[in-house]
């Protein structure tokens, strides 16, 4: 199931910019008394809530270390909320301060960050391969028996 659900890091790159650049479109672009303003909620809370984690959790866990789905949503929800307290952390702490336009240029540069950085790590990810042992055309079934090669030393 997680084959059908795996995309090549390019597409997945443009994915993960199409949807931060769209958030971040739709936030600054709807106004607060539109009826549309229900999209600005929406992608503003899976752009805090879920994104930023996701990206980091792509970088930290590929090939062998895979996680399952469920996991991987898990994970990246939690990541969010301390990427996200991180940030707020520094932005109070720094003579920029937390306002609008501050969070979300930074979460939105953050995001993009993250996503390179993953992209750079999923192309550089050699495919599994399903673990089988190399034959030797010329031996019999008794050489490439696991029996037969425990006995002969």
């Amino acid at each position: 199931m997680s084959d059908v659900l795996t995309l090549k890091p390019l597409r997945w790159l443009e994915i993960v910019v199409s949807f931060t650049l769209l958030t971040l479109l739709i936030v600054y672009l709807v106004p607060s008394g539109s009826p549309l303003v229900v999209l600005r909620y929406v992608f503003g809370f899976v752009f805090i809530v879920f994104l930023s984690g996701y990206c980091l959790t792509n970088i930290l866990f590929l090939g062998k270390n895979r996680l399952d789905i469920i996991e991987e949503i898990t994970l990246s929800v939690a990541l969010s909320f301390g990427l996200t307290g991180l940030i707020g952390l520094f932005l109070g702490l720094s003579p920029i301060g937390i306002n609008f336009i501050s969070i979300t240029v930074s979460l939105g540069t953050t995001v993009l960050s993250l996503a390179i950085v993953a992209f750079v790590r999923k192309s550089k990810e050699k495919p599994l391969q399903a673990h089988t042992r190399p034959t030797d055309p010329n031996a019999t079934s008794e050489q490439s028996s696991p029996k037969a090669a425990s006995i002969c030393p």
